[in-house]
């Protein structure tokens, strides 16, 4: 059975403390747990650990996130802090339909969080859901899985298109373009992005041939 792992990426996510302690600490947060999520009568506990060296600029006890130091090592420093039911938190929104977010990781203020859905339409309930409710989220990889007997996973990078590209190519994709019978016509994603048709087509054009190639590339190499 295959399905897709993808990492969603939320460009500022101000709200998130583990977003914040990255971008003030200067250093990247990739060691984090989470308690259950909170109710309207509890909260929801989260740890993280950093590197001791390589952060700067970040107190614990001197700032508004109310965090609680855990323990400190001359190369770690682990912090807890709670979260309340009205502090909107993307991992639990992807988590609304039962979706388990594997890995979390903050770097400079930004939100790396990856995941693994059963098809693309699970996947692409999940991005808008996030979309309708924070600003700058993308997807930033995409990679397909399966049985190890038959899985032949491809990296889709990003930084092959333009942000222009990508732009045009993810929001022809959520509007169906691709599907069968079509869920949307180049006109329809045109109106969306308020650029012409003609602009649409030629943007889909490259960033395909781009994807194809990488695909090919793959499975030559």
């Amino acid at each position: 059975m295959s399905g897709l792992s993808a990492t969603i990426v939320l460009e500022d996510a101000p709200r998130c403390p583990i977003a914040r302690v990255s971008d003030e600490a200067e250093t990247t947060v990739d060691s984090v747990a989470r308690s259950s999520n909170p109710t309207p009568d509890t909260s929801a506990v989260e740890e993280f650990t950093i590197d001791a060296e390589e952060s700067t600029g970040f107190d614990a006890e001197d700032n508004s996130l109310e965090m609680t130091t855990v323990s400190e090592t001359e190369r770690t420093e682990t912090y807890r802090f709670a979260r309340g039911f009205d502090d909107p938190c993307p991992c639990e929104v992807i988590e609304e339909d039962g979706t388990p977010v594997s890995s979390i990781r903050a770097v400079d203020g930004a939100l790396f969080l990856t995941i693994r859905a059963i098809d693309v339409d699970s996947m692409s309930a999940i991005i808008h859901r996030l979309r309708d409710r924070f600003d700058g989220v993308r997807l930033h990889e995409l990679v397909q899985v399966g049985d190890e007997s038959a899985a032949d996973p491809v990296l889709v990078d990003r930084a092959q298109l333009t942000d222009r590209q990508r732009d045009v190519l993810e929001t022809a994709f959520e509007m169906g373009y691709f599907d069968y019978p079509k869920g949307a016509n180049a006109s329809e994603v045109a109106s969306a992005l308020d650029i012409s048709r003609s602009t649409v087509t030629e943007h889909l054009a490259t960033a395909q041939t781009k994807v194809l190639e990488r695909l090919l590339e793959s499975q030559i190499g």
